[in-house]
């Protein structure tokens, strides 16, 4: 009896040690393009500190849920998931200063202070990277199961997931910006019209609960794709706000970038189902 608990325990840890090193590979792939961005490093040295706990602030309930939907371990319940996005945040964490430190980013002698930020910038989306990556790199084959079918607000939950993990990745460059500026309302009014387009015809090819209501297309839209632009364009604003983006622009200027940045943000909502 001694030896087949001894045999389960550690068979146990060796899954757990298994699903973290997991988490660390969906943290470095994920979050590598954040990683080696300029802009991020200025970032997190010149945001101020009530941006940079707003973000985290924003990103722990967001991260909880993706623990509660994906997880980086198959383990269930309210504690193991709290668990897992605890271990989840230490892995963003300790991937972010790692390679950090490797690119040269952060030195010996910088400030506690200026540290802290760099690294708890980008804690956040290597987190969520680490979460998503049973579903992503396990190589299962797995479809959803009845557990992993989401609500309603589930579903849109997990849009608004899709949506920052997609619109991180430029929200704070200046290209978004340029593109901004470079925009006239004609342009504007396409990128509208094309991305609310796209979400509607992926949210349908990406495993959303709404995909049944296909044979619906007023329902499905009123729904699905109209929260979804919704909720992206929500996300960007916040990203843009998180980022100084929306500083010393006047309301037409911040809408302009809100509708760009809504553009990879709307096709990451709709897509949210093809990452958890």
């Amino acid at each position: 009896m001694t030896t087949a608990v001894a045999r389960f325990d550690l068979t146990r840890e060796r899954a757990y040690v298994r699903d973290l090193a997991r988490a660390f590979g969906g943290a470095l792939i994920f979050n590598i393009p954040l990683l080696m961005t300029m802009e991020m490093w200025e970032q997190g040295v010149s945001m101020p500190h009530g941006r940079l706990l707003l973000f985290i602030g924003a990103g722990l309930p967001l991260l909880y849920g993706l623990a509660y939907y994906a997880g980086f371990s198959n383990r269930r319940g309210l504690v193991n998931d709290l668990m897992d996005t605890a271990t989840a945040l230490a892995v963003g964490f300790i991937t972010a200063a790692a390679l950090l430190t490797l690119f040269g980013v952060l030195q010996a002698g910088d400030p506690p202070a200026q540290t802290v930020g760099v690294v708890a910038l980008q804690a956040v989306p290597g987190a969520m990277g680490a979460l998503l990556a049973r579903r992503q790199l396990a190589g299962d084959g797995r479809g959803d199961t009845d557990e992993d079918q989401a609500s309603y607000p589930g579903e849109l939950f997990l849009m608004a997931a899709g949506a920052l993990f997609f619109a991180l990745n430029v929200a704070p460059t200046e290209e978004m910006v340029l593109i901004a500026y470079k925009a006239t309302a004609w342009h504007a009014l396409a990128l509208i019209i094309v991305s609310v387009t796209l979400l509607h015809l992926i949210v349908f090819h990406a495993g959303f609960a709404g995909q049944e209501e296909a044979e619906r297309p007023l329902h499905a839209f009123l729904h699905y794709t109209l929260p979804g632009y919704a909720i992206a364009l929500g996300v960007s604003l916040f990203a843009l706000y998180v980022f100084g983006r929306t500083d010393g622009h006047a309301i037409e200027g911040a809408l302009q970038a809100m509708i760009v940045l809504g553009f990879p943000a709307s096709i990451g909502a709709a897509a949210a189902r093809l990452l958890v």
